[in-house]
């Protein structure tokens, strides 16, 4: 029978985040494979975990995830584990998973911490909806066409961001979405853990007189039901009222049903879009 692929989250920044079940499985399965074997031996000798290690990464995905789908074809237990975190978010790991659904292996999640996860619950923000970007792409045009994509957003968005290029990204969040708020987390989980709470102004203006340390998690407001009303509003009144009608009547509606829709489109009573029609 095929092995097992084990999804091990490993903490990002305090090792009491290590989970009891991540432990145990690390020290049972037949092979560890890791981002980085140089950082994750630190992490494995700390828990006295002496399984074999091997590297997986973005580099090596492809080759080694099939020498791994071998093994585990061959009845090996394997444990995925990052850098830091959860495998599988913003990392390779989505990858191997994929390729062991195609071989019809069996693949479990261990859960445990997540940069993510743990900054959106200490934003401030709304947690019940979120659009989670990781890293913005670092060509120009595919960031300048996702962050135009993030202007129309409504849920809490999440980015991931190194604290070289902070400053950067919060210019490019001001002049994209306007004087949103954002929470920006810095070494989450560790000793000098910092969450602090601007609009991208202030956001701004702060990291342009304090060099920021640690890798960053940025929580930023989605656009507010009542922009997206005021927006919507606008559009159709670059409309005549003729041509409102015609929009909606070529969309199937009857003429009623037609003048009741312009009328909530423009925020004005259904009588007003009927004396004018007349």
């Amino acid at each position: 029978m095929s092995g097992t692929l084990y999804l091990c989250a490993t903490p990002i920044g305090n090792l009491e985040d290590m989970t009891f079940r991540v432990i145990r499985i690390l020290k049972e399965v037949d092979l560890i494979a890791a981002e980085d074997t140089r950082n994750s031996i630190k992490l494995l000798n700390h828990f006295e975990i002496q399984t074999p290690m091997t590297s997986y990464h973005e580099y090596n995905k492809y080759e080694k995830g099939k020498k791994l789908i071998e093994k585990l074809q061959a009845g090996q237990n394997i444990a995925l584990i990052t850098d830091a975190g959860t495998p599988g978010i913003s990392d390779p790991g989505e990858e191997l998973v994929r390729m062991c659904y195609e071989a019809g292996i069996t693949v479990t999640s261990l859960p445990g911490a997540a940069a993510c996860i743990t900054a959106l619950t200490l934003s401030g923000l709304s947690t019940r909806r979120f659009a989670f970007e990781a890293f913005l792409p670092s060509d120009k045009k595919e960031r300048e066409c996702i962050l135009k994509e993030l202007t129309a957003e409504t849920r809490t968005i999440i980015l991931y961001e190194a604290p070289h290029r902070l400053l950067k990204t919060l210019v490019l969040l001001r002049e994209t979405l306007g004087n949103r708020k954002v929470t920006v987390c810095r070494e989450l989980t560790k000793k000098h853990e910092n969450v602090m709470t601007f609009t991208l102004e202030e956001a701004t203006a702060f990291y342009a007189e304090h060099t920021p340390k640690g890798e960053c998690v940025l929580a930023i407001e989605g656009k507010s039901a009542e922009e997206v009303k005021q927006e919507e509003r606008a559009k159709w009144e670059e409309m005549s009222i003729e041509e409102h009608m015609q929009f909606y009547m070529e969309a199937g509606k009857e003429k009623k049903e037609a003048m009741k829709c312009v009328a909530k489109d423009r925020g004005v009573s259904k009588r007003e879009i009927y004396n004018y029609l007349l």
